[in-house]
């Protein structure tokens, strides 16, 4: 039976719950908003920009970030950052790493090559040119060790956007043709079909009778950050690439089959766990891995790549997501560490430089989404 207390109670519960969903749907908005994007992404790069790793200037830690500095250079046009990233490629000298055949050494270039763009200064891309030339013509030890020069999923982010850039900025097409055979060597090896996810590398490929490694739920093991620095690549190589490129259709329909995948594996919290298909035995959402997806599928949408009804709604979830992971003062935490496979050694005070510059990117590309 009911009683009047009972009637003011229930009321009560309905008003309280009406006032914080509210405000939970305003302050998601907020996310949203042009000024709190680049407020944010500032914060990010600054922070960063302040907090340096043991690990030089021009390594792939740091290549991978300054990808996001100079996407919220372009968002925000921020003299400071445009300054900052100028002074570390002459710091560096304009060099790449030492290992012209390894894909981590050359992701700093895609920095300088936007930079070169600005200003027109081919110090800033002379060594880069050198490094590929040596690539196009001298053996490298990662194909003798390894039988691919491009052997690992990360490198798919690395290397394809440089040689892409290099393709459009020099107006020299054999850049993508060597892309094209590097990148199809590895697709072919570490692309399961199946999954329509990678394999970090030939060491978590599965034999004929089913052995290989695998998660605590007897799945296959792939890593949420390799698959991410995947599906980032191809946006770059997708952003730099002639639209009447012959092969552009394979990356063009390879990014939509990741995509379908990608988005199923969603958590409810917007993000996405270390370990993409065991994500119950990796409970917390990470950083790095997350804020890629989230880029790819912005991009994707914002280029009608992707269907809008369906995407959409997992690109805010995911936006919503990454900025729970970041603090006041712009640290991005629960990025988890340095490595070749999903862990669980992370938490909220967990940063790496990559981590910063996979959210800048996602921030950057989330700012374009149509209202």
């Amino acid at each position: 039976m009911l009683t009047l207390k009972n009637c003011l109670s229930a009321y009560l519960t309905m008003v309280i719950v009406a006032f914080f969903t509210t405000t939970a749907r305003s302050q998601e908005k907020e996310l949203f908003k042009s000024g709190y994007i680049k407020t944010a992404l500032l914060k990010v790069a600054n922070w960063q920009l302040n907090h340096s790793n043991t690990k030089p200037e021009n390594s792939w830690t740091n290549g991978a970030f300054y990808t996001g500095v100079f996407a919220t250079y372009q968002t925000t046009g921020s003299k400071a950052l445009l300054d900052s990233m100028i002074a570390i490629g002459e710091r560096n000298n304009w060099l790449p790493g030492n290992r012209y055949d390894h894909a981590d050494d050359i992701v700093i270039s895609q920095t300088y090559i936007d930079l070169y763009r600005i200003k027109k200064d081919k110090r800033m891309i002379q060594p880069t040119i050198d490094s590929i030339l040596k690539l196009k013509t001298v053996p490298g030890k990662e194909m003798k060790s390894h039988g691919i020069t491009w052997w690992w999923c990360d490198a798919l982010f690395m290397a394809p956007p440089t040689l892409a850039k290099l393709a459009k900025t020099l107006g020299d097409p054999s850049y993508l043709v060597l892309n094209d055979t590097l990148f199809r060597q590895t697709w072919q090896l570490l692309y399961n079909k199946e999954e329509q996810l990678f394999a970090r590398d030939a060491s978590y490929l599965w034999d004929v009778g089913g052995t290989g490694k695998k998660e605590s739920n007897g799945k296959k093991l792939f890593w949420s950050r390799g698959n991410g620095w995947v599906m980032a690549g191809l946006v770059r190589l997708l952003q730099e690439m002639p639209k009447d490129y012959a092969e552009r259709t394979f990356y063009v329909e390879l990014f939509k089959e990741m995509s379908v995948r990608i988005l199923a594996l969603q958590q409810e919290d917007g993000l996405w766990r270390t370990s993409l298909l065991d994500p119950a035995a990796y409970p917390g959402g990470e950083g790095s891995g997350s804020a890629f997806h989230c880029y790819a599928l912005a991009w994707g949408v914002n280029q009608k790549i992707l269907d809008k009804q369906t995407y959409l709604p997992a690109v805010k979830k995911g936006w919503v997501g990454l900025n729970t992971l970041a603090t006041p003062e712009g640290k991005v935490g629960w990025v988890q560490p340095i490595g070749a496979d999903p862990r669980k050694n992370f938490n909220a005070e967990s940063w790496e430089s990559y981590g910063a510059g996979a959210y800048l990117l996602a921030g950057s590309e989330i700012i374009k989404l149509k209202k």
